[in-house]
C-alpha cells in the first residue's frame, strides 16, 4: 500500500466520512477547509464516528490511534503536499467544485488524481476550462454514504480523462477496501442515483395517486426489496425468482413491466437482444445447473440476517 497521503477538501459529512475511511485503512488523510471553526466541527464528527465504529467492534485500533492519522489544515498547499489523491468534497455546485479542482491541481503533485465526490455532475462539466494536463487527471469518485460502511464507489471518467487516471483512482479506492465500479462513459447521476431516483420517482407517484402512504412504501422496501438487495442485486434477484433464470423471468414479466413503465410515460421495453445480453452475463456468473444451489445460498443468507433485521425493526 502506498504511504503517500490523501488530501480531502471539505470537512463536512462526506469529507469526514472519507477521512474515517482512509485513516481506518491505515492511510494518512489531510483534511482542508476554509477556517478553524469548520475543522473543529470536522474533528468532533470524526471522534463521534470512530467511537461508534469501536463500539460496534469495527475498528482494529483504538479511536485515538486512527484519529492521529488525520491532519487538519486551512492551508491548501499543506493539505495537498505529496498527495496521491485529492478527494474533493465541496458543496454540489459545478463552479465551486471546478475552482477547487483547479486550486488543488496547482498545489498538489502533478501526478495526483483529482477526484470529485459529486452525486450527479458530469466530470466533463467539472473539467471545463481546466488546462488539458489537469483535465486529464479529473475523475468522479462518487461514494455510497458513508463510504466506511457502504463500500461501493463509482469511478466516472470524462472523455478527456486519461485511462491511467481511472486505473489509479480505482486502485487507490480498492486498496482501502472500497469496491469501485468504473462507468464506461459519463452520464448525469451515474448509476447509484439513477437507480435510487427510479425507485424514488415511483414511490412519490404511489403516494400522489393515493395507493399507499410514505410509511407503506418504506415498509415494502425495508421488509421486502431491501432485504434481498442487501445480498443480491436486481438482476440476480430476477434470475433466482424464476426457474429457468432471467430469460424465463423476462418472458413471464416483461410485458407487465412494460405496461407499468408506459403508465408513467416511459417506453423502455426489454428487447430480446437486451435480455439475451443480460442473460449471457448471468449464465457466465451462474450456470443453470447451479441455480438450485444458489437459491438455497440466497435463502441461507436471508435466514442468517433475519435476527438482525428483526432486532432493528
Amino acid at each position: 500500500m502506498s504511504t503517500r497521503p490523501i488530501a480531502i477538501v471539505g470537512s463536512g459529512a462526506i469529507g469526514v466520512a472519507f477521512a474515517v475511511l482512509f485513516a481506518r485503512a491505515g492511510r494518512t488523510a489531510e483534511v482542508y477547509d476554509i477556517d478553524d471553526a469548520a475543522l473543529d466541527r470536522g474533528r468532533a464528527d470524526v471522534d463521534a464516528r470512530l467511537r461508534l465504529l469501536a463500539d460496534a467492534g469495527l475498528l482494529s485500533e483504538e479511536p485515538p490511534v486512527v484519529a492521529a492519522r488525520i491532519g487538519w489544515h486551512t492551508d491548501a498547499a499543506a493539505a495537498a503536499r505529496d498527495a496521491e489523491l485529492v478527494q474533493e468534497c465541496a458543496p454540489e455546485r459545478a463552479d465551486l467544485k471546478r475552482d477547487v479542482l483547479a486550486r488543488f491541481a496547482a498545489v498538489a503533485p502533478q501526478d495526483a488524481v483529482l477526484a470529485s465526490s459529486t452525486s450527479a455532475i458530469a466530470p466533463s462539466v467539472l473539467a471545463e476550462g481546466l488546462a488539458p494536463d489537469v483535465a486529464a487527471r479529473v475523475v468522479v469518485g462518487h461514494p455510497g454514504n458513508p463510504p466506511y460502511l457502504l463500500p461501493v464507489i463509482e469511478v466516472v471518467p470524462a472523455s478527456v480523462t486519461a485511462s491511467g487516471t481511472v486505473d489509479r483512482a480505482a486502485a487507490i479506492y480498492r486498496s482501502v477496501g472500497l469496491r469501485p465500479v468504473v462507468l464506461r462513459r459519463e452520464i448525469e447521476g451515474f448509476v447509484f442515483n439513477r437507480l435510487q431516483g427510479a425507485l424514488l420517482r415511483e414511490a412519490y407517484c404511489l403516494v400522489r395517486d393515493g395507493i399507499v402512504d410514505a410509511a407503506d412504501v418504506d415498509e415494502v422496501v425495508r421488509s421486502g426489496l431491501g432485504r434481498r438487495w442487501s445480498i443480491i442485486g436486481p438482476f440476480e434477484t430476477s434470475d433466482l425468482n424464476v426457474r429457468g433464470g432471467i430469460t424465463a423471468h423476462a418472458e413471464r414479466m416483461g410485458e407487465s413491466y412494460a405496461r407499468m413503465g408506459a403508465e408513467r410515460g416511459q417506453h423502455d421495453p426489454w428487447t430480446p437482444d437486451l435480455v439475451a445480453r443480460v442473460a449471457a452475463e448471468r449464465r457466465a456468473a451462474l450456470p443453470l445447473e447451479d441455480w438450485d444451489a444458489r437459491v438455497r445460498w440466497r435463502d441461507a443468507r436471508l435466514m442468517a440476517l433475519t435476527p438482525l433485521w428483526d432486532a432493528v425493526h
